[in-house]
């Protein structure tokens, strides 16, 4: 990859200046990339009005709008580096989160201007609104800026789910944002005629990434949803103005429970599932309405995408996330190149980030010796070359001297048709050291006794994998980015 890359929103408005970037569902506003391009180029002069410089960090607070892409923009434009914070947080959180990079300025909407301003106590920083002082900045214009962007220079920040400790601030580059834009874009086709939905939390890699981000660098158009909401997905499905779709497990489960979810016409979208496996059930459920999901593979630290399956074997090797893509290098520790078997995966291209911002010793504790990320997963690959992630590292448990991997028992408590979500964590037991703990969430209008659930399992796994206990739960404690935050569960365990 290049040392320097072309100004991104420049490159697309001097591309095709009218065509369609974004379509925000919020203001009904469409806006072209030369649009994007000038609200960029005047964000750019209010930072610099407001004494920023390249290197100082402007958070941003708000749910999905087309100026968050604007500030974006306006950031790599000046070398400011952007810092989207998690709204569903309370402004304690947001302080100790900032407390480790340290801000200049604060962007938020009208409904978080509260949390904003008490933030801007704790953190020293201004507070400006994306509706009155950066709506009056892109109406007054700016001066064109087109330079070329180096490729490695710090562009965002986006905070890890912090389930192990503080959130680490994970450095985003431009190289990254182009070797995500190949990787995922070679994997599904994206053209300058698609048409993407953008609904995933802008405080996430996925939201920035799957797919706005690559479709906008290739010259499409997303529609911007303030947040998920399964009616306004499914309407906006339903309109025909969507060909490229992607969503985690908990949105295809929210999608599979919405009434007329069948009537829509899946054969025309092109499907992807990241954040966490796709249960089988569910994958069958989309492909009994002609929708063919691809799972996939990634992490905020590489840009996201490293894994994605093809079409054609979709159906055939369910639970894989396929096989690497163009621009990343994939390894298992203590496995032969090309053989088959198990080991943590391990990570190399120019789509993983150079390292944790303002944290030397965390990026140091990240990447190998020889300079491979080490991801924390442990991944199998078959055969034929395709991989599976079995498991967290950290989250396997030994029951009685055996290893035991929590996803293998979710995939079969999953396979209940009672069963809409399971989690199973280790917690302590006095004879095995070890035992597995399952907290399960039951599909609507279906009710259970947790302990068939056992008797389920025993038919179907070693006696040692099978829970020693189950729990019906309503909801499950999420993280940002939507997967079950299994910390909190052990915690709900060692309270009762």
């Amino acid at each position: 990859m290049f040392d320097l890359i072309p100004d991104m929103a420049a490159k697309r408005a001097e591309v095709a200046p009218d065509a369609l970037a974004f379509h925000d569902t919020l203001t009904g506003r469409d806006w072209s990339f030369a649009q994007v391009n000038d609200g960029a180029n005047a964000v750019a002069a209010g930072f610099r009005e407001r004494n920023l410089s390249e290197g100082d960090r402007v958070a941003i607070l708000c749910q999905n709008r087309a100026e968050f892409f604007i500030a974006l923009f306006a950031c790599q434009k000046t070398g400011i580096i952007l810092c989207p914070l998690n709204w569903r947080q309370p402004a304690p959180e947001l302080v100790e989160t900032l407390d480790q990079v340290g801000i200049s300025l604060l962007l938020a909407d009208a409904e978080f201007q509260a949390t904003a301003r008490q933030v801007s106590t704790d953190a020293g920083a201004p507070v400006l609104t994306i509706e009155e002082d950066l709506a009056g900045w892109i109406r007054d214009g700016g001066p064109a800026l087109k330079a070329p962007v180096p490729a490695e220079r710090p562009w965002y920040l986006l905070f890890t789910s912090g389930t192990t400790g503080l959130p680490k601030a994970v450095m985003q580059t431009a190289r990254m944002a182009w070797a995500n834009a190949i990787n995922i874009g070679q994997a599904i086709d994206i053209a300058s005629t698609d048409r993407a939905v953008c609904f995933l939390p802008l405080f996430h890699t996925a939201g920035i990434n799957l797919y706005t981000l690559p479709v906008f660098l290739t010259g499409g158009s997303s529609s911007i949803l303030p947040k998920f909401e399964a009616e306004a997905v499914q309407r906006l499905l339903a309109s025909g103005r969507i060909n490229q779709f992607f969503g985690v497990p908990a949105v295809y489960q929210a999608l599979s429970l919405t009434p007329g979810m069948g009537d829509l016409d899946w054969s025309a979208i092109r499907c992807g599932c990241g954040g966490a496996p796709l249960p089988e059930p569910l994958i069958r459920f989309f492909a009994s309405m002609g929708a063919n999901v691809l799972n996939g593979m990634g992490m905020t630290e590489t840009g996201p995408t490293v894994f994605l399956m093809d079409p054609a074997h979709a159906a055939e090797k369910i639970g894989s996330v396929g096989k690497p893509q163009s621009l990343v290098e994939v390894r298992l520790a203590g496995v032969a190149e090309g053989a088959e078997g198990a080991g943590e995966l391990q990570l190399r291209g120019p789509g993983v980030t150079p390292g944790y911002f303002g944290n030397p010793g965390a990026t140091e504790q990240a990447f190998t010796e020889d300079g491979w990320l080490a991801t924390g997963d442990v991944a199998r690959r078959d055969a034929e070359g395709y991989y599976y992630i079995v498991d967290r590292i950290k989250d396997m448990f030994i029951s009685g001297g055996e290893n035991v991997y929590p996803a293998e028992v979710e995939r079969v408590l999953n396979g209940h048709p009672a069963v809409l979500e399971a989690a199973v964590i280790g917690v302590p037991d006095q004879k095995w050291g070890e035992a597995g703990a399952a907290f399960v969430m039951l599909r609507p209008d279906h009710t259970l006794a947790s302990e068939t659930l056992r008797p389920w399992c025993r038919e179907r796994l070693a006696g040692y994998k099978v829970p020693a206990h189950v729990r019906i739960v309503d909801d499950f404690p999420r993280t940002a980015a939507g997967k079950i935050c299994k910390p909190k569960l052990r915690e709900a365990f060692s309270d009762d």
